[in-house]
């Protein structure tokens, strides 16, 4: 199997050359390192750590994780997405890449709410959007989860079927709750969580823009579950 990594970055100099070599020491394929227009050094030092830059200088989670997805070279088999801050583990890829390389699921998210976290690298809105997440995932799809992780790994072929739209951070729930609308076959598995390596955090140091995050979750979920919805009835 062929995995590429994707990791969207905004500004992660201090963290990107070291996020870079851990995961390709995990002797994946291909790692592409996505600057969402950073306007530090992080594509200079993500490319001299050997990973292949695409660009996106629209802002937007989404849009940067859509980028590397048509980044990935064509004849991958798994794509993985992690954070390029450093706080995603990489010697956990083998545990989020496994089960989908060994056939036994089509999506694979990491739950770092269930391994082990070094103290202050989640702040309480992403535990609770987390936990609001899984309940409302739960609620309308019958699924579990207990985090809306960015590190996860799905089939390449099976995620750009999905249809994805979200260019903003509903990016994660939508994949979560498209993979569950098509009965696909998932697993999460713990993963460690650290705190990040360098620059500040976008969203989760930030009190007001954690609960815009929030918000942005609910009201992207209802958005979402409507238009399934609508799409099933016709």
């Amino acid at each position: 199997m062929i995995v590429a990594v994707v990791v969207p970055c905004l500004d992660e100099e201090a963290a990107i050359e070291g996020v870079v070599g851990e995961i390709l020491a995990q002797q994946v394929d291909e790692v592409i390192v996505v600057d969402n227009g950073s306007t530090d050094k992080t594509a200079e030092r993500a490319r001299a750590a050997g990973a292949r830059v695409a660009y996106q200088p629209e802002r937007g989670y989404g849009r940067a994780c859509a980028t590397g997805l048509s980044a990935v070279r064509p004849d991958a088999d798994i794509v993985c997405f992690m954070d390029g801050d450093g706080s995603d583990v990489p010697d956990y890829l083998p545990a989020v890449v496994g089960p989908v390389a060994a056939g036994e699921a089509d999506f694979v998210m990491g739950s770092r709410l269930r391994g082990r976290r070094e103290p202050g690298s989640m702040t309480l809105q992403q535990i609770v959007a987390g936990w609001l997440a899984g309940v409302l995932l739960r609620s309308a799809y019958r699924v579990r989860f207990t985090d809306m992780s960015p590190f996860r790994a799905m089939r390449l072929d099976r995620l750009r079927s999905l249809g994805m739209t979200e260019e903003t951070y509903g990016w994660n729930l939508e994949m979560q709750m498209r993979v569950a609308a098509a009965g696909l076959r998932v697993q999460e598995v713990p993963v460690d969580h650290r705190c990040r390596r360098g620059g500040v955090s976008k969203v989760s140091g930030n009190l007001i823009a954690g609960f815009q995050a929030g918000w942005k979750i609910a009201s992207t979920f209802v958005r979402l579950l409507v238009s399934q919805r609508n799409v099933a009835a016709r």
